[in-house]
């Protein structure tokens, strides 16, 4: 019993380490194609339509042995399916892409430690949540909104020097010269519009998970749910990037990197991940998934400073550490207030352990798309 603990314990932890940092890997991929002259918008089309493939038999597979009464072909369902590809495919990727291409990965890390925050207000716009300062689950998420809040505006503003500079003195001439190579860094004449591309990019993941709450609800089949709104999340895409990006040429991929990173991302992005958060929130509970978000700011910065000269300031880790603090304050504030929720009574007398079983305004993004791109 004790080594079966450790195993379920262990496993999950270093499953949701390993996904964080394949993810920034890829991330750093698709920077190196969107940088080498591939349009973001065709990358996001390709990858989403060759993960729909993948993913539509395989979560019939996956939820093999579950049965349920709700059709997917219901009307409330549909809609909440477009509203989920809009949101989660459709938005999230066509900004995270851009994004990601005016600025770095690291960048993306940061502004992704948002989420909690944009859903915090979000469901205070909703009515969903209420202001409670007597409460110390209010006061944790008020106060992890602003240090998040304050995470991005230092990561968008202050840049500081190099953590490893080059011998050259110019970084534009180290760029130039490995231009076949993994890029991470980009000279940022575009960074604050980078910024705020990822910031509205990741307030469409928070309206994926208002819309997702509802949804795993009435229908607990992920997984399909997650292949049904890919379908529909990349035909919106289609028919925006035909608009975004007339030029034939740049549908043309040839068989290189570039075919490489869309066969690894819509694999990764849309299978092996996805399937690994749901099998981790099964096991663990629907907060747990989202505590490892942070885990991406330690990668980036690893990659970036073991493998990139001249990619990473000190402005980018100061902004993403703040941001990353807000973060989990945040987040304990909404576990908090769920424990408070299971036990009133209990809570007026006795601080008591959370349990991580029931539903929140922040829940896992479980049928996120993660990502759903490598961002």
């Amino acid at each position: 019993m004790e080594v079966k603990g450790r195993k379920e314990t262990f496993v999950p932890f270093v499953s949701m380490v390993i996904m964080e940092a394949c993810t920034i890997a890829l991330t750093i991929m698709a920077k190196t194609a969107i940088t080498g002259g591939m349009s973001p918008f065709v990358f996001v089309v390709y990858t989403n339509a060759f993960g729909s493939i993948l993913l539509l038999p395989f979560s019939f597979f996956f939820h093999r042995n579950d049965r349920t009464e709700e059709s997917i072909f219901s009307r409330p369902l549909l809609v909440r399916v477009f509203f989920l590809g809009f949101t989660g495919i459709f938005l999230f990727q066509n900004l995270a892409f851009v994004g990601l291409s005016f600025s770095s990965p690291i960048v993306v890390c940061a502004m992704g430690l948002l989420i909690p925050s944009f859903s915090f207000l979000l469901n205070l716009i909703l009515g969903r949540s209420k202001l409670d300062w007597r409460n110390t689950s209010t006061r944790a998420k008020v106060l992890g909104t602003i240090m998040s809040f304050s995470g991005a505006f230092v990561e968008e503003m202050y840049k500081g020097p190099f953590i490893r500079p080059a011998s050259s003195p110019s970084p534009t001439r180290l760029l130039k010269s490995i231009p076949k190579l993994l890029v991470y860094y980009t000279i940022p004449n575009n960074w604050f519009l980078g910024c705020i591309f990822l910031a509205a990019a990741f307030f469409s993941v928070s309206l994926f998970n208002v819309i997702q709450t509802g949804t795993v609800k009435k229908y607990p089949h992920v997984m399909k749910v997650a292949s049904f709104y890919s379908i529909v999340g990349t035909i919106q895409c289609i028919i925006f990037s035909l608009f975004m990006e007339r030029d034939l040429s740049a549908w043309k991929i040839e068989p290189n990197f570039d075919l490489f990173l869309i066969v690894a991302t819509g694999i990764f992005g849309n299978v092996i991940r996805p399937s690994i958060q749901v099998k981790c929130a099964q096991m663990k509970g629907p907060y747990y998934v989202p505590l490892f978000k942070p885990f991406g700011i330690f990668w980036a910065t690893v990659f970036g400073t073991s493998f990139f000269v001249n990619s990473l300031r000190y402005g980018n880790v100061l902004g993403a550490a703040i941001g990353g603090v807000g973060y989990y304050s945040v987040s304990w504030g909404q576990l908090k207030e769920t424990e408070e929720k299971q036990n009133p009574m209990e809570e007026r007398k006795a601080i008591k352990p959370m349990h991580l079983h029931e539903e929140d305004e922040n829940k896992a993004p479980l049928l996120i798309n993660q990502e759903e791109s490598p961002v």
